[in-house]
């Protein structure tokens, strides 16, 4: 086998793996844009849901209703059980929400805030210790130390 045909024989199953993962990635995307559908089809039906909670609904929000019902059974069929996920999410008692990946029932450590400090010749800007520092680079006490010289002139 020459030196050209191992080049030929490599360039082929580069392109055969190009070709595998281009299939991969349109089946993912088929699959995001399939669940982006139906939690499309979910909002609209809860929404129906809460504007007849409410005495709100429009007169044909029960026909409707079963059309997104019916729609949601179909999409089932082609791509498998629809999951619903919860919208109330815990979130820390200062009202701030950062994801973690803890499991569930698990509580995240505390979070602590440094202490101010001011720093000498910072212009008196807080630093926090253990943080950024947020000193000031130039100080108003550093140029009245340097008094200016005048010449005078007799």
């Amino acid at each position: 086998m020459g030196f050209m045909d191992k080049v030929k024989a490599q360039a082929t199953v580069l392109a055969e793996k190009a070709q595998e993962g281009a299939k991969a990635g349109q089946a993912k995307l088929s699959e995001m844009q399939a669940k982006k559908h139906a939690d499309a089809l979910l909002l609209e039906l809860g929404g129906i849901v809460y504007t007849q909670q409410v005495g709100r609904a429009a007169d044909n929000a029960d026909a409707r209703a079963a059309e997104l019902v019916a729609e949601l059974r179909q999409f089932e069929t082609e791509h498998g059980q629809v999951t619903v996920t919860s919208a109330s999410a815990p979130t820390p008692p200062d009202g701030s929400f950062v994801p973690t990946a803890t499991a569930a029932g698990d509580t995240p450590p505390p979070v602590s805030t440094p202490a101010a400090t001011t720093v000498p010749g910072g212009g008196g800007m807080p630093q926090f210790s253990g943080g950024i520092p947020t000193g000031s680079y130039s100080s108003d006490t550093e140029e009245e130390a340097t008094p200016a010289t005048e010449e005078t002139t007799s």
